[in-house]
């Protein structure tokens, strides 16, 4: 006999990101997939270790359907953050190859920042919050770089990698957090926030 749901949320998620929809899918709650577009530019002067939980707030309230009682609307947003003598420098989606290439050397024996913002969307209201990881690459040669850029075309992701391939398996020595921050969803800080949630009115726990 299967154990039923701990929660009575159904969940909606708008991302078209496959890492994030595996990852949801592990919580054992019905999961759609749905799309929202937005613009990802960050209004001027927002601080960067702020943009992510703003995209993130931003997906949720750009959705144009409707929720049940009983449906969570999920939004995520990654960044990430490089940080030095001159300040935090925001690595987002790479506009090509070329870019691709450079953030990966700035990257390239130094530790960085990931933060990933999340909100849930339910019929009553938002909650949002962003979760923080340190990684850590050990240095990488411009053939390494180039071959992961051809091989595995990282140009949707922030910061031109994805930890959960080749260059995670290789070039990855420490992360202190969440390993599934980096992968684009914090699932303790999701698992909690659900559990946090107010019962719908009519579930059946």
């Amino acid at each position: 006999m299967t154990a039923p749901p701990l929660f009575p949320w159904r969940l909606v998620l708008a991302s078209a990101s496959p890492r994030r929809r595996q990852l949801l899918q592990g919580l054992d709650l019905p999961v759609e997939i749905t799309q929202v577009d937005i613009d990802e530019t960050p209004p001027a002067g927002m601080p960067d270790d702020q943009v992510a939980e703003h995209l993130a707030r931003e997906k949720a309230r750009a959705w144009t359907g409707t929720l049940a009682p009983d449906q969570v609307l999920v939004t995520a947003d990654t960044t990430v953050l490089l940080d030095d003598t001159s300040g935090a420098h925001l690595l987002n989606k790479p506009l090509d190859d070329f870019d691709a290439r450079r953030m990966l050397a700035l990257l390239a024996g130094r530790s960085h920042r990931v933060i990933t913002g999340v909100c849930l969307r339910t019929a009553a209201g938002l909650h949002s919050f962003a979760d923080v990881a340190n990684v850590t690459f050990r240095a990488l040669s411009p053939e390494e770089i180039a071959y992961y850029v051809e091989r595995h075309r990282p140009l949707d992701k922030a910061g031109s990698y994805g930890v959960q391939d080749w260059i995670g398996y290789t070039a990855v020595t420490r992360i202190e957090g969440s390993f599934y921050t980096v992968m684009g969803l914090p699932m303790h800080r999701v698992y909690d926030a659900l559990r946090a949630l107010p019962t719908p009115s009519g579930a059946g726990l």
